[in-house]
C-alpha cells in the first residue's frame, strides 16, 4: 500500500488534512479499518503545555450516523511536552468500516493551561475550539489496513500571548502518517548546549527536536521522502554548524554521524 498526504499548518480553529490512500486492491471496500490517532509535539519554552482533550470523531461519508467518536483511550489533560523527540502516545484508536472518511475533528475541552517559571496560567480557549477542531479529510480505508495518523502539536507557537498578560491556545498542528514519513536522528553536543537540531529544505525549516539533555539524541519524524540539510543550532557559547544533503527514505531512519559544536 502506498500513502500520500498533504498537511497545511494553521493557527486558527480550522485546521485542513487533504489525506489520499492507494491501495494494491481498491475494490476492497467491505469489513473493517483501523484508524489510530497519536500525539506528538515539538519543542517549547515552557516548563508545560497541558490541553483537555475529551473527544476524538470522525464523519464517514457512507453511514448515516455523522460524527462517530473514535474510543478515546483517555479523556482528560495531556501535557504536550511529555512527547517531544520522538515520543507519542495513542489518542485514540477504533475499528471503522471500509469506506471513506470525510472529516476528523478533535474537541477540546476548557482545562487548558501553561506552566511558565514554576505558575501555572489559564490558556483561553476560544468557544469553536470546544465544539472541534475540524479537519477536512478526503480518506479511503481498507478493510485490513490500519491507517497511522499523528497530531503534531507546535506548542510554542500555539500559545499566544495577549497584550494584557493573558495566554491564549491557538493549535498549530503538523500532521503525518507512518506509511509516507522518514525519520531523521543523531546525536548533538555538547549536553545542554545545542537549541535545537533543524531539517531544512530550500532554507526552509520542515521540522525541528531539541537534544535529549542527558545523551544529547535526537530525532525528527514525519518527513517526507528527499534531500534534507541538517542545521544544528548552539545556545550562544558554541557556534553553529550544518550537514548538508541528508537523504530520507519512506519507512526508514537516517542516521547522521554525532556532532560536536565547538567555541
Amino acid at each position: 500500500m502506498k500513502n500520500r498526504i498533504w498537511a497545511f499548518i494553521v493557527a486558527m480553529p480550522a485546521l485542513t488534512l487533504l489525506f489520499t490512500a492507494c491501495n494494491k486492491n481498491d475494490s476492497n471496500n467491505s469489513g473493517s479499518a483501523k484508524m489510530t490517532v497519536l500525539l506528538t509535539d515539538a519543542p517549547a519554552n515552557y516548563d508545560a503545555v497541558n490541553v483537555d482533550i475529551q473527544d476524538v470523531q470522525v464523519n464517514a461519508t457512507n453511514t448515516d450516523n455523522g460524527w462517530q467518536s473514535i474510543h478515546l483511550l483517555r479523556p482528560g489533560v495531556y501535557n504536550l511536552l511529555n512527547f517531544r523527540n520522538g515520543l507519542d502516545t495513542v489518542l485514540a484508536s477504533q475499528d471503522l468500516p471500509a469506506g471513506d472518511i470525510s472529516q476528523i475533528r478533535l474537541v477540546l475541552g476548557t482545562n487548558n493551561s501553561v506552566v511558565i517559571g514554576g505558575t501555572s496560567y489559564p490558556l483561553s480557549t476560544p468557544s469553536a475550539q470546544q465544539s472541534g477542531l475540524k479537519l477536512n479529510v478526503h480518506a479511503s480505508l481498507t478493510a485490513g489496513i490500519e491507517y497511522r495518523l499523528w497530531l503534531d502539536f507546535d506548542a510554542n507557537r500555539s500559545v499566544v500571548t495577549t497584550g494584557n498578560g493573558n495566554y491564549i491556545l491557538k493549535p498549530v498542528i503538523r500532521t503525518y502518517t507512518q506509511a509516507t514519513s522518514g525519520s531523521i536522528k543523531g546525536i548533538a553536543l555538547p549536553l545542554l548546549h545545542v537549541s535545537g537540531v533543524y531539517a531544512l529544505q530550500n532554507a526552509d525549516t520542515i521540522a525541528v527536536a531539541k537534544p535529549d539533555p542527558l545523551t544529547g539524541a535526537y530525532l525528527i519524524p514525519g518527513l517526507s521522502a528527499g534531500a534534507y540539510n541538517v542545521s544544528i543550532v548552539g545556545d550562544g557559547t558554541v557556534k553553529d554548524t550544518l550537514v548538508t544533503n541528508v537523504n530520507v527514505t519512506t519507512g526508514q531512519v537516517t542516521t547522521v554521524n554525532s556532532i560536536t559544536l565547538h567555541l
